[in-house]
């Protein structure tokens, strides 16, 4: 199923990232994201991905870690839901996730080894759906949501931060050395 989701299929907080997701295969979406995510990511050095645009905010490292945390966790409910269990999935606290994880403690290599694990994972799953299941709707934190908008929100989400990336970290006039 390639059209994207009606605004019935997802809590109306999502449609910002719905607007950043252009048209076309679903999959190959995600393919050209991770390979630009990867682009974006690979040539930074652990000083340079430490770097938070202001006080209180998340490193690149955390972003990094944040975009791996969210696919795991939205990737789940896709599958939960594509299954066809009616179990009501609970919503997660994102600050809580980067605050216990020790990703400024990572390297750069090892964020985007995990990021590109899960994103093949999730590719895989994407792959092995019918029609049926991408129409398939369930419950999560509070609000039904179909297999498809799932989909469009991880893609959503992670342009969302591409977008944050390059306006407040990469463009600051404090980001360490100057990003070709």
């Amino acid at each position: 199923m390639q059209e994207k989701p009606s605004k019935t299929e997802y809590p109306a907080y999502y449609q910002d990232y719905m607007k950043l997701v252009p048209e076309g295969n679903i999959v190959a979406l995600f393919k050209e994201q991770e390979r630009m995510t990867t682009n974006l990511l690979q040539g930074l050095t652990d000083q340079q991905a430490s770097f938070a645009y202001e006080k209180d905010k998340w490193t690149i490292k955390e972003v990094a870690g944040h975009l791996t945390d969210t696919e795991r966790i939205l990737a789940y409910r896709l599958l939960t839901i594509a299954r066809g269990d009616v179990t009501p999935l609970p919503g997660f606290q994102e600050d809580a996730y980067v605050q216990q994880a020790d990703f400024t403690g990572m390297t750069v290599a090892s964020l985007l080894a995990q990021y590109k694990a899960v994103r093949a994972s999730t590719i895989a799953l994407l792959e092995s759906l019918n029609d049926q299941d991408w129409t398939r709707q369930g419950m999560a934190n509070n609000y039904i949501t179909s297999v498809r908008a799932l989909a469009y929100i991880l893609l959503g989400h992670e342009r969302h931060h591409h977008n944050v990336l390059h306006e407040r970290y990469f463009a600051s006039a404090t980001y360490p050395v100057n990003r070709m």
